[in-house]
């Protein structure tokens, strides 16, 4: 706790100066995940040498936390972010409901904190789904670190999805990473990058249930410590009768968009393929 409580304290360049040392290490160290990496890459039709550049990010991205989870609540990310299409949000209805999807690229731990500093007192708070960490000790810290001004969070429970299904209902927004793997029951198949995976079905459903407006965001890593760039783009469209497979595969597509716009800020060493214990392979 010392440690991280240290490295909080730290300017944004050193973290990603040591971040880029852990995360090379990693992908020298661990056959696994240099295995995985090239593996997802091939079938995404991108070129191996991503691999050693995405391990770099990654490792950015594990170094960066303590400062964003640590971050006194009164003080402002300020000039450490600009805004690319921040006006599909501002000119969204306030009462509609807002949900916001993006994959596990760049920095989506400050896209929230960055949404709620801009936008919730126009807009509503932002609830983001999570799920608790195994050890008591980071679960308490994570869970205080994301209960900001602005921010709420749900965990990944039928609580949790009822959290989200009265927030979107207030016409406040809830945020999601719809390229985790979901549990047992609670997805589809349909391709990601050429190969089906099995999908949450959550981010559809929500839509469907309370008609809520959908956009895609990702916080993009700018180098050198220079900061982060939070872009919106417009959401796909998710017909109320569309079904649990086709709505996964548009949202997958989706996804892969904004993947293609920066691969190298991707977590292609994340096992997006893997198969909850007795769901059906599709």
């Amino acid at each position: 706790m010392l440690l991280l409580r240290i490295l909080s304290r730290c300017p944004l360049w050193l973290l990603h100066g040591l971040g880029s040392l852990v995360g090379g290490l990693s992908w020298l160290l661990s056959p696994t995940y240099r295995a995985r990496s090239r593996e997802n890459l091939a079938l995404a039709g991108l070129p191996q040498r991503l691999s050693w550049r995405a391990a770099v990010q990654a490792g950015r991205m594990l170094m960066e936390l303590p400062s964003l989870w640590m971050r006194s609540s009164t003080e402002p990310l300020g000039d450490t972010v600009r805004w690319e299409g921040a006006e599909l949000i501002a000119q969204s209805t306030p009462d509609r409901g807002l949900l916001l999807l993006t994959p596990h690229l760049g920095c989506f731990e400050v896209a929230a904190q960055a949404y709620a500093e801009r936008f919730a007192a126009s807009h509503g708070d932002i609830t983001v789904l999570y799920r608790p960490a195994d050890e008591p000790w980071m679960r308490e810290m994570v869970e205080n670190s994301r209960q900001r001004e602005g921010v709420q969070t749900a965990p990944a429970s039928l609580s949790g999805v009822r959290q989200m299904l009265r927030a979107l209902r207030k016409g406040e927004t809830v945020g999601l990473l719809p390229d985790q793997v979901p549990p047992e029951g609670q997805g589809a198949w349909a391709t990601f990058f050429n190969k089906p995976a099995y999908t949450m079905t959550l981010a559809a459903k929500l839509v469907q249930q309370t008609n809520a407006q959908l956009l895609l965001i990702w916080a993009d890593r700018l180098p050198w410590g220079r900061g982060y760039v939070v872009r919106v783009r417009p959401g796909p469209h998710i017909a109320a009768d569309s079904s649990p497979e086709s709505a996964a595969r548009t949202i997958n597509q989706a996804m892969e968009s904004l993947i293609l716009e920066a691969p190298e800020q991707y977590l292609w060493g994340y096992n997006r393929y893997k198969s909850p214990r007795s769901a059906p392979q599709s």
